[in-house]
């Protein structure tokens, strides 16, 4: 099902429609790590996708690069950027997207970062790419005013990647990511192993940029806090399929799928700390390749029914309330089903 989020005024960048990724091995099953994920992204949007550990979130936003490993098969869907679907593009189109269009802040900056290279380098190589008639003196131009963007003295333009402290060099990737004027910011969980405080600051410095360069930004995380501040709308996904999506005032204040609902419980809230203990959601995720029938929940929900065992649900439409700004709400679980008379709360 396509998922619509009804801003009719703003410009639609991208279009996710119905895809599925599986990961094949030789002698193995294979691991069906998305399936029909469907989801908008306009400008000025920022859409945070969150989830548990191997729900298949970074599998995503690679399949939006067609970064994949070499195991990984889209098998089904349409990438649809600004009514061109990425997925009919040979791999010397879709170079030209990547960075110019589309670029991607990874999770780990010392890991994306080549080590034995600059990091003025770095960025220029990405300039370069895509403008090879460029000038050095532009380039280094360009390099200077990203550097200054980002908070970064352009003077350390000639460092390597370990004599920037973690936060620098996330600043770094940040930098890279806009070389291009990109129009959609792909940023896979950038705070990852980053102290608090400097979390804080790499978030406050995105917030800020997007808002000042217009930028679309798809944000993976798992911090629900983060999402709730800097988001506007989420997608909730749960082993590989999507579970609820909505505006972020919705999710937070009306969740209607049981594995949001276990999501938010499980966050610490200041305002009733004393009145509660944080609950967890028992149980794990699902291995990819060993699914369990009907609905991938099933097994940990605590609204389970028998005929959540049969088949996987459809994303139904809440109509219950008017979200902000006309976000349709959805949510796959048969208890929303029309002409049900017993909901989630």
């Amino acid at each position: 099902m396509e998922i619509s989020s009804g801003l009719a005024d703003i410009p639609l960048l991208l279009n996710v429609r119905n895809l599925s990724v599986d990961f094949v091995s030789q002698n193995e099953p294979p691991a069906h790590a998305i399936e029909n994920v469907s989801f908008t992204l306009r400008k000025g949007e920022m859409l945070g996708i969150v989830g548990e550990s191997g729900c298949g979130k970074t599998t995503l936003m690679l399949s939006l690069m067609r970064l994949l490993a070499a195991t990984g098969r889209i098998v089904n869907g349409q990438i649809i950027f600004n009514g061109q679907d990425l997925l009919d593009l040979n791999e010397k189109q879709m170079a030209g997207i990547r960075w110019k269009d589309i670029s991607m802040i990874f999770q780990g900056a010392m890991n994306a970062l080549n080590p034995v290279r600059r990091v003025g380098d770095q960025i220029a190589e990405v300039i370069w790419q895509h403008y090879p008639a460029s000038e050095r003196k532009y380039v280094d131009t360009c390099i200077a005013n990203l550097l200054e963007l980002v908070g970064i003295n352009p003077e350390r333009k000639n460092q390597y990647p370990h004599q920037f402290s973690g936060g620098m060099r996330q600043r770094a990737m940040i930098a890279m990511a806009l070389a291009c004027n990109p129009e959609i910011v792909i940023a896979d969980e950038p705070t990852t192993a980053l102290d608090v405080m400097i979390q804080a600051q790499i978030l406050q410095l995105l917030r800020e940029l997007q808002q000042k360069l217009g930028l679309a930004v798809l944000f993976v995380t798992h911090n629900l806090g983060v999402v709730a501040e800097i988001c506007d709308t989420v997608l909730v996904m749960y082993g590989g399929v999507v579970a609820e999506y909505a505006d972020v005032d919705t999710i937070y204040n009306h969740p209607r799928h049981p594995y949001t609902q276990e999501l938010l419980k499980s966050f610490p809230n200041l305002s009733n700390l004393g009145d509660r203990r944080l609950s967890a959601i028992p149980g794990y995720p699902p291995r990819l390749e060993a699914l369990p029938p009907g609905c991938r929940f099933a097994p940990r929900c605590p609204a389970v029914s028998d005929r959540c065992y049969t088949v996987q649900p459809p994303l139904f439409r809440v109509r219950e309330r008017r979200t902000k700004n006309n976000i349709p709400h959805w949510a796959s679980c048969y208890l929303l089903e029309p002409g049900q008379s017993k909901h989630p709360k």
